[in-house]
């Protein structure tokens, strides 16, 4: 990864290449690449669909290696949706084949003069940029199957769907997993619109013929690795929890906790949680020939997805992760898991964000355009999605557009961006976090749900207002780190309990690269990406009166617990202040 590749798509005569090496974002990878990136070259000003965003692409530090867990791809630009600069993250196959291409990122520049369409192949030859007017329009699935008979079956895939063509503000980047299916995604932040604006529909990587990225120190790195695989195996959420029922694994938790907000945010509990958690999903795959657990890359131990075939047998999605789940079912009052799962593969095959797109039919319904637990009617409003019939792109642009044009007072958004499946009266930690992340409402910037219900890295109590401004803060702190190594944000888990894995994360890079860091550095680290966004953000007009959550959630008590989110303002202002 000794190089980076920018593609100007609004050169005179077409598309032009250029690869060049890394100068000033040298030893960077991942989030901090990419923010490193946009803060730098991208005008805070600027449109997030004009010529002068970026798209930047960007495998973590540990990327294309033999790390497990090592997979995850950062995508970042201004965001449509938020305004703010965005890293948006996804598992899948694309960043270990990237980074065995030798490419620390794709930075896509410009746009097309016309209305044009392009595929970008890229292999051990170099890099072809060609029109593809036949693809205009077309979902990720069907994309994907044309693109295999193109370019053969040794391929990963980075596309969008007709949400990012249509230049929707809830448009997600889809990654194909082993399986080439396109089924993980960058999902937040309506990164996909940027990426069709540039006239991009995919970037296809081909690594036959390339090896391993090779360690400075390989029996160290072999020995790290080890050391961190045992870790992960003897945490019980790494080891137990997430590898028999994926992430759904939550729903029964949080709801237990009063902290899965239901029907628009009204409610802490959802009577119909059981027939949807991760148990009864893990039990309905098994049935049907399906998979309860499953990696969504090479290299990884914790396995955390699955697949989900309908009832006679015939996949249908990838398991629906927590969230998804939540947005299209709790959130919406809709109880019914194979309902869901269609959703899900609708979001998956439009390009769609699960999150924002679940959020913003949540926000309908409370509007009355379809009645709450109506699962066909939020299937025919995804359809207008696909469609981009008027109310297919209110819908598609998220929550808070969809917010305004129906008049609902009730829209679960910070910076513009759907909160998840956590309400942040209950889970408070969590609340500091969708407050004040640079990313706008993201559980993954600082997942301080670890510690106030899992008790994962300590006990913090969740519905007392102490200790929740330091939680959050240190844990956005080791996030930014962490999406910079390429590793999965799961491994956070055991990391926080079991000291001699975070050392082993440490020794892996140092073995890797030939550095000597220190615990002390990788906080370092994840206090300059911080910095590099918050500058972004403030430059683009963001005060601290971004940093806060929606009234309601102070105005309004949420049962069971009858509890607001009382943290004073003047707190949330500290979050930086370290």
């Amino acid at each position: 990864m000794d190089k980076i590749l920018r593609i100007d798509m609004g050169a005179e005569g077409g598309p032009r290449m250029t690869e060049a090496p890394l100068g000033d974002y040298a030893g960077m990878g991942g989030r901090a690449l990419t923010s490193a990136v946009v803060s730098k070259e991208v005008p805070p000003l600027c449109h997030p669909l004009g010529t002068d965003n970026r798209l930047v692409i960007a495998p973590g530090l540990l990327s294309g290696t033999t790390g497990a867990m090592s997979g995850r791809l950062s995508i970042g630009a201004k965001s449509p949706l938020t305004g703010g600069i965005k890293e948006s993250n996804s598992g899948g196959q694309a960043a270990q084949v990237l980074a065995r291409l030798g490419y620390a990122a794709i930075i896509l520049e410009g746009k097309p003069r016309a209305d044009e369409l392009y595929v970008v192949f890229i292999n051990k030859d170099g890099v072809k940029i060609s029109l593809a007017p036949s693809l205009k329009l077309l979902p990720n699935y069907e994309l994907v199957e044309k693109l295999k008979s193109e370019y053969g079956e040794s391929i990963a895939c980075i596309s969008i769907g007709p949400a990012g063509e249509m230049k929707m503000s809830a448009a997600s980047i889809a990654c194909t997993d082993m399986e080439l299916r396109p089924t993980r995604h960058a999902g937040r932040g309506g990164l996909g619109a940027v990426m069709g604006s540039k006239g991009v529909k995919a970037i296809v990587l081909d690594d036959t013929g390339m090896k391993m990225r090779t360690p400075k120190d390989p029996e160290k790195f072999k020995e790290a690795n080890k050391v961190f695989v045992q870790g992960l195996r003897s945490h019980a959420v790494t080891g137990q929890a997430l590898p028999a029922y994926g992430t759904n694994v939550l729903t029964n938790i949080i709801n237990e906790a009063g902290g899965y907000p239901t029907y628009n945010f009204k409610d802490g509990r959802f009577d119909g949680a059981h027939k949807i958690s991760g148990e009864t999903q893990a039990e309905t795959e098994t049935a049907r020939g399906g998979l309860a657990t499953h990696g969504c890359h090479r290299g990884c131990v914790i396995r955390c997805s699955g697949i989900y075939n309908d009832k006679d047998g015939h996949f249908l999605t990838k398991q629906p992760e927590y969230e998804t789940v939540w947005a299209h079912g709790g959130h919406c009052g809709i109880s019914d898991l194979d309902t869901i799962a269609r959703l899900d593969f609708m979001d998956d095959n439009y390009g769609l964000d699960t999150i924002e797109m679940g959020v913003a039919i949540g926000v309908a319904m409370d509007a009355g355009i379809i009645r709450f637990g109506d699962g066909e009617g939020a299937i025919n409003l995804m359809k207008e999605v696909g469609r981009g019939t008027p109310l297919g792109r209110i819908l598609g642009n998220g929550a808070a557009v969809t917010g305004k044009v129906f008049g609902v007072e009730r829209v679960p958004v910070v910076k513009g961006q759907g909160l998840p499946a956590y309400d942040p009266r209950a889970v408070k930690g969590i609340g500091v976090t969708y407050a004040t992340s640079t990313m706008g409402a993201d559980h993954t910037a600082g997942y301080a749900v670890a510690t106030n219900i899992l008790k994962v890295g300590g006990d913090v109590d969740p519905l007392s207002a102490q200790g929740q401004i330091e939680l959050s803060r240190n844990l956005q702190i080791a996030t930014a780190a962490v999406d910079s190594t390429g590793m999965c944000l799961f491994i956070a888990f055991a990391l926080l309990d079991q000291p001699e894995t975070f050392q082993s994360l440490i020794d892996m890079l140092n073995a890797f690269h030939g550095l000597s860091m220190t615990g002390d550095d990788v906080t370092a680290l994840g206090k300059s990406i911080l910095k590099m966004e918050r500058d972004f953000n403030a430059r683009a007009g963001f005060t601290a009166a971004q940093d806060r959550l929606p009234a309601f959630f102070k105005e309004e008590a949420i049962a069971p617990h009858n509890v607001t989110f009382d943290i004073p303002d003047e707190e949330l202002d500290q979050v930086f202040n370290w």
